[in-house]
């Protein structure tokens, strides 16, 4: 399946770092009755991810807020403890920001988005994109075509609202 505008997205338990150590967040109790923004990158800590992408959220998030979006969300195919220090090292967590692993890319290759760079060891990661979910179902999607972050960009979905 590759998510599209219209589709429901599929249940996934994700994880996050609590207090106790790592919790599965599943993600339908957070789409419930919300809008949610949703957006996929490649990894924790690479170029183009942490100079672009993670910023124009960060940069957006108030405003989204003020157009009724309840949460917003980073998924990556990472680990909750290196999810955990890059929302902290970049700001995505003092400004609000989700960051929830997909370790097991589950999430990922559920929606048609993984791709694989051996040589990098890339290897089911997710493209880059953005999404905004009403009650679980897509209504804005932006993929990502080329390694730029244009599209996918906060910025892009925000003025999709």
């Amino acid at each position: 399946m590759t998510i599209a505008e219209g589709s429901k997205l599929p249940d996934a338990t994700l994880l996050k770092m609590g207090d106790a150590g790592a919790e599965a967040v599943k993600l339908s109790d957070k789409l419930k009755g919300r809008k949610v923004v949703i957006f996929g990158l490649p990894g924790a800590y690479t170029g183009t991810c942490s100079t672009a992408h993670v910023p124009s959220f960060i940069r957006t998030a108030t405003k989204f807020a003020d157009k009724g979006v309840d949460e917003i969300i980073c998924v990556s195919v990472n680990d909750p403890f290196v999810m955990k220090a890059w929302g902290e090292a970049t700001g995505a967590t003092a400004a609000g920001i989700t960051m929830l692993a997909d370790a097991d890319a589950s999430f990922t290759k559920a929606l048609g988005l993984t791709f694989d760079v051996p040589h990098l060891g890339f290897f089911a990661r997710s493209k880059r994109y953005s999404l905004l979910a009403e009650d679980g179902v897509v209504t804005r999607y932006n993929p990502e075509a080329g390694t730029g972050c244009e599209i996918s960009a906060g910025e892009h979905l925000l003025s999709q609202l």
